[in-house]
């Protein structure tokens, strides 16, 4: 590695040469600790007896051994300037012990062989394909009743999630952060190993084997990194050499709303351990993407608009994306943001930050909240559902249902509609199929798609159990069958972000309640009426040089659920001699129903 490329910010690859590698027959471990007294190394391959480390002019320190091996532990100790000796886990090692304990452990990262040439030939950033995305915290999804932990390993759990997305008609799986880290409350966002994956579930080798599988079945993989902080645990990066290396020192910018310790982007080691760790899980693991945590509190001091922007980290985002762009084109980098920043999609030649995507929360919250509303109190709050469409433009957005909207209280999708137990299945099979039939890719986190109640744990599964009730066995089957007309129908995803394949033809019967808009793309339309009253409405619209409806979905048909008996036939209206044809439907209420247009 070019040491001058590393300290003015612009290496991507740093682990290929930091960490613990077999070269010339001997193990070689390498570590930054500019400010350090000096470092040593003890591990498994030495009995742990210590040893003392070279450093080189560049504050580099370095430890070769015949004896190591892969699958050998280790631990750097760092003798710090004010006469502390503290004992640290690898910044930028491959695997690391099952919390409580930390070592790293020298892994062979060529061990596992890819076999799926053909999608990552094929791979592409989806703007024009179906994008459903299952949001996955992988050690609860499901439970193994054979683990002490309850775990499923990478490999293990591989086949039943591929069934699973392949039943559901999802293109692409999201895993929450599967870097180590020390707590599992922190649900992987607080990580002490940002290029090990988890021992939770499993090595290495057998989490490439998960993604190449799914790649094998044409399923996206996406994971969450978190570039924004870390944990704050004394062996890992906290405080690294003695001195504040890769954090902020102690003030009101040093610690986040979280605790954890924020990376100060403004040295260019720091920038390149972060931007290498992002290239990590895209480069070994073959990732299609990654979504970015927490970026508001990247753009802004503190996450706060009032505190001004972040130019340091803001700089770093740009070059990174720049960075990953170019090195791997069809990856995707999905930002996690709450503010209106400007440009978080456009590409860095363009001043913007260069993401392919961003999350909609403005477009979440408005939804929930109308959904929240009761009924009759819905004209108050009747553009909170066509606002979305004013800024839609302006941004390349993701429409999420995610893991922050299921617990501490918040209650779950279903949980958040109202009404009683009967009503929220019902307003929430027309709130998902508003979703779905919105401009914007979609993303669902595990157990909206079966109507869980509960709030979601990370130390229990799923309720799988739910399904054996009539009403959530009929919302999971009409989630599986939304899931298949958006990835049936290209008015439903390709072109979306071109505004001339959207049109509202209803966007101001607030009494009433009613929406209908039209998306389009080339001789393909699908129009959506909506009645989120509480009472029947008749619903008018002119359909342009259509003159025939066929009803593929309605949120009430009884086979999902509801009170409606499919109808065999389309709709159809009469041919009249004015110039648009004028369609008239009596629509129940809390209802939604997908058309398509001829």
């Amino acid at each position: 590695m070019n040491m001058n490329e590393f300290f003015a910010g612009n290496v991507f690859d740093a682990y290929e040469y930091f960490g613990a590698h077999k070269e010339n027959g001997k193990i070689v471990f390498r570590t930054y600790a500019p400010n350090a007294e000096k470092v040593s190394i003890f591990g498994s391959f030495n009995n742990w007896n210590e040893e003392p480390m070279k450093r080189n002019t560049f504050g580099v320190y370095e430890f070769d051994s015949i004896k190591a091996d892969f699958g050998d532990m280790y631990k750097y100790i760092i003798y710090t300037q004010d006469g502390n000796r503290v004992e640290h886990c690898d910044p930028y090692g491959f695997g690391m012990e099952l919390r409580p304990n930390w070592a790293s452990y020298i892994v062979d990262m060529n061990e596992y062989k890819f076999g799926d040439e053909k999608w990552m030939n094929n791979r592409n950033k989806n703007y024009n394909t179906p994008m459903n995305i299952y949001e996955v915290h992988l050690g609860s999804w499901r439970t193994n009743p054979d683990d002490p932990n309850g775990w499923y390993n990478y490999s293990e759990i591989a086949d039943m999630l591929i069934e699973y997305a392949k039943k559901y008609h999802y293109t692409h799986l999201e895993f929450l952060p599967l870097s180590e880290h020390p707590a599992d409350c922190s649900w992987g966002y607080q990580n002490t190993g940002f290029f090990s994956p988890t021992s939770r579930y499993g090595t290495a080798a057998q989490l490439m084997e998960l993604v190449d599988k799914c790649h094998k079945n044409e399923i996206g993989v996406i994971m969450d990194f978190v570039p924004v902080h870390f944990a704050v645990d004394g062996y890992a990066l906290a405080k690294y050499d003695g001195t504040f290396l890769y954090e902020y020192p102690p003030s009101d910018v040093g610690v986040s709303e979280w605790g954890t310790c924020n990376f100060n982007h403004s040295r260019n080691e720091t920038r390149c351990f972060v931007q290498s760790a992002a290239n990590f899980w895209l480069d070994k693991f073959h990732f299609d993407g990654l979504r970015m945590d927490a970026i508001s509190r990247a753009i802004y001091w503190g996450g706060d608009p009032a505190r001004g922007v972040n130019d340091h980290t803001v700089t770093f985002l740009k070059s990174m994306n720049h960075g990953l762009h170019h090195r791997f084109p069809t990856a995707m980098l999905i930002a996690e943001d709450s503010t209106s920043f400007p440009k978080i999609t456009a590409p860095v030649e363009y001043d913007g930050l260069g993401f392919d995507y961003k999350w909609d929360l403005g477009w979440m919250n408005d939804t929930l909240d109308y959904f929240r509303t009761a009924p009759w109190e819905r004209h108050n709050q009747y553009y909170k559902l066509t606002f979305s469409m004013l800024y839609f433009y302006n941004e390349l957005f993701i429409l999420p249902f995610s893991h922050d909207e299921t617990v501490h209280g918040k209650a779950t999708i279903i949980q958040k509609m109202y009404g009683d137990y009967d009503e929220k299945f019902l307003q929430c099979r027309a709130l998902y199929m508003y979703m779905y039939t919105h401009p914007g890719k979609k993303l669902n986190f595990m157990g909206n798609e079966i109507g869980q109640f509960r709030e979601w744990d990370e130390n229990r599964e799923q309720d799988w159990d739910i399904l054996h009730y009539p009403l959530h066995d009929a919302f999971t089957r009409y989630m599986q069958k939304l899931n298949e007309l958006y990835s049936a129908n290209p008015a439903l995803y390709n072109g979306e972000y071109n505004m001339s394949n959207f049109r509202w033809l209803v966007a101001d019967d607030c009494e009433q309640c009613t929406y209908v808009f039209e998306r389009s793309f080339g001789k393909d339309s699908i129009i959506s009426v909506f009645n989120f009253s509480g009472t029947e409405q008749k619903v008018s619209f002119a359909a342009g040089r259509y003159s025939k409806l066929k009803e593929l979905l309605n949120s009430r048909w009884e086979e999902f659920g509801g009170d409606v008996p499919k109808k065999k036939s389309p709709y159809t209206v009469s041919k009249k001699k004015s110039q648009s044809e004028i369609f008239t439907l009596t629509v129940p209420p809390q209802t939604g129903i997908m058309f398509k247009a001829y």
